[in-house]
């Protein structure tokens, strides 16, 4: 046998292995001569050998992708895209993601209107497995998962194509079609009532600002912002690491963060119907926070002190309505007449169980503003029969923060056409809570090609994974909103999947709060599950840094040039992202420790 060493027949051997390991098959003659010259040589020295030689191996790159028709968690079609591998030689399964549905059809539409939605959703899904299956796999085909951003330019250039093209044919169809005559009135999206001819309008009604129309969707876009989940997916299994640390190391240009934060979960209580029998159509979701520095798994302090687990119940008693159904959120659907009703049952529902609310635990109010807009009267209609202007909402807001300061969020307490009235009630509550936009916000992608947030003055925006969003959008966007201390709120679409993906997206991209709806449908306690193990795993490596307070911003001390700035958002360095957070531009405010106790109604 020759000696061991560059020359020789083992030197041989070394270079055909490792030939092997750069993609090329080995031949048979090498393995029955190791087997001839190492007889006796234990596994580990083998298993040392394949450790070597794949460090000569070329990194794993995508070599087919595939998209297919599935169901999401209420029975709607939606998109899955799967990711192979070629890992050493061999064609490998990465992972696959699945892509949430989302539908701009309000509650109340009519029959007619919700099976075109339905046709739109079927045929959307029907293009996006297409394009996957066709032209992003030849697109995709060689690049590395790991390389993230280059994937994404990929997919966005692909976008931009087809966003033209259809541009082209409708503007073919346009030229081709016979004229026809116009329609003398158009309604306006969500209009209640229509006008009658030859009314005069009063001054409020021509100085509301119209709804501005619902940006169209191209027909396939899941096909983009699926394949990019589905991308870093498998970028973190090839690097083995989890999701929400790849994520983070893409936002913060593979920099390690030392420590993380949990996003504070907003759970979905009660879902509240707004075009019910009952009154009350103000509030759409009434959400429980738990405080900043309780754990995930953390009992409530007065729960353990309290020996039969109910606390004295003061306050006044609110009915309970008849429960009618579990929506798509996971939450009952109630009804109620007016807005003290579902806050006072809240309040008493934690003093039975020992919580107090605004120590123990906190409130937040989906308002869902743009559903409840007479553009006739050019009012909300916050009761049934019962009106109040974009002035007047503000004033409703203020004395219900007053009354209950267990409140926290407002989310979408105002259109976001109405952008004086949202400077108006940042600078009257922003202090004391956070006022979120959710429809107010527009879509991420358009955000992104304008550098612009696009949302009135407001605390925060909530960001929703879907269409042709993709995952460097997110970053991009998430860093801007942290250098104008937004906060991020990462919330899930209407149609939910079993894909527990947010919660690691909101976990690496450093969100404030993640909005998952309830705890009674299996797709959303999934994801609550996700952020509990999440939440293990940092402890555990002690990477988990926890917040000891809200932090509320105070608009009213910015100076009116800050204020006119305050919505624009400059573009981002070429060269890196934005940091995490930059120097307070606005004063904050820390959530005291004791709300006072007046939660009570006089």
């Amino acid at each position: 046998m020759e000696p061991c060493g560059g020359g020789g027949r083992l030197g041989e051997l070394r270079r055909e292995a490792a030939e092997y390991y750069r993609g090329h098959r080995v031949p048979q003659r090498v393995e029955e001569a190791l087997n001839a010259l190492f007889p006796l040589c234990p596994a580990d020295l083998y298993g040392a050998l394949a450790n070597y030689f794949s460090t000569f191996s070329k990194a794993p790159v995508i070599c087919k992708l595939a998209g297919r028709k599935v169901l999401d968690g209420v029975g709607k079609p939606t998109l899955e895209v799967e990711i192979y591998c070629t890992v050493k030689n061999y064609e490998k399964r990465i992972c696959s993601a699945i892509m949430s549905s989302h539908s701009h059809v309000p509650e109340n539409a009519s029959p007619e209107i919700n099976e075109g939605d339905e046709k739109e959703r079927s045929d959307s899904v029907a293009t996006a497995v297409e394009w996957v299956n066709e032209s992003l796999n030849a697109v995709l085909r060689d690049l590395k998962p790991t390389d993230q951003c280059e994937v994404d330019k990929m997919l966005g250039e692909y976008f931009r194509k087809k966003v033209e093209e259809k541009k082209i044919q409708k503007e073919e169809e346009e030229a081709t079609a016979p004229l026809s005559c116009a329609p003398s009135a158009v309604a306006l999206s969500g209009k209640k009532k229509a006008a009658k001819p030859g009314k005069k309008m009063s001054s409020t009604e021509r100085t509301i600002p119209p709804a501005e129309p619902i940006e169209p969707v191209l027909c396939g876009s899941l096909a983009i912002g699926g394949t990019s989940l589905a991308v870093a997916k498998a970028g973190a299994t090839i690097n083995h690491i989890p999701l929400y640390l790849h994520i983070a190391l893409l936002k913060y240009n593979q920099d390690s963060p030392k420590e993380m934060t949990l996003p504070h979960p907003m759970i979905t209580l009660l879902n509240c119907e707004k075009f019910s029998p009952a009154k009350l159509k103000l509030v759409k979701e009434v959400m429980l926070i738990p405080p900043a520095q309780l754990s995930l798994k953390q009992p409530s302090p007065q729960l353990a002190d309290n020996k039969k687990g109910k606390a004295p119940n003061t306050g006044k008693k609110a009915p309970l309505p008849p429960l009618k159904r579990v929506s798509h959120l996971g939450c009952l659907i109630t009804g109620w007449d007016n807005l003290e009703q579902p806050l006072l049952l809240m309040q008493t529902a934690c003093n039975n169980i020992g919580l107090e609310l605004g120590t123990d635990m906190y409130l937040a109010i989906n308002c869902a503003a743009h559903e409840l807009m007479d553009y006739v009267k050019g009012k909300y209609e916050i009761l049934t029969g019962t009106f109040k202007s974009p002035d007047e909402m503000v004033d409703v807001y203020v004395e219900l923060i007053n009354k209950f300061p267990s409140i926290i969020a407002l989310v979408d307490p105002l259109r976001k056409e109405d952008r004086q009235q949202w400077s108006n009630i940042c600078c009257a509550l922003g202090s004391k809570c956070y006022l979120i936009a959710e429809d107010a916000a527009a879509n991420i992608s358009k955000l992104k090609i304008d550098q612009s947030t696009n949302v009135p003055m407001c605390s925060g925006v909530v960001l929703k994974y879907i269409n042709q969003t993709k995952v460097s959008d997110l970053i991009e966007f998430t860093g801007l909103l942290d250098g104008q201390r937004h906060i991020t709120i990462l919330g899930s679409p209407d149609g939910e999947s079993s894909d527990d993906s947010l919660v690691d997206l909101a976990v690496g991209l450093g969100a404030r709060f993640i909005k998952l709806g309830g705890l009674s449908r299996g797709e959303r306690v999934t994801k609550y599950n996700r952020l509990l193990a999440i939440e293990e795993e940092l402890a555990k490596n002690r990477t988990l840094r926890s917040e000891a307070n809200f932090e509320f911003t105070d608009f009213a001390e910015e100076t009116q040039p800050e204020k006119e700035l305050s919505d624009v958002i400059p573009p981002p360095a070429q060269d890196s992202l934005p940091p995490q957070l930059s120097q307070p531009a606005l004063q904050v405010h820390s959530l005291p420790a004791q709300l006072p106790d007046n939660n009570t109604l006089t």
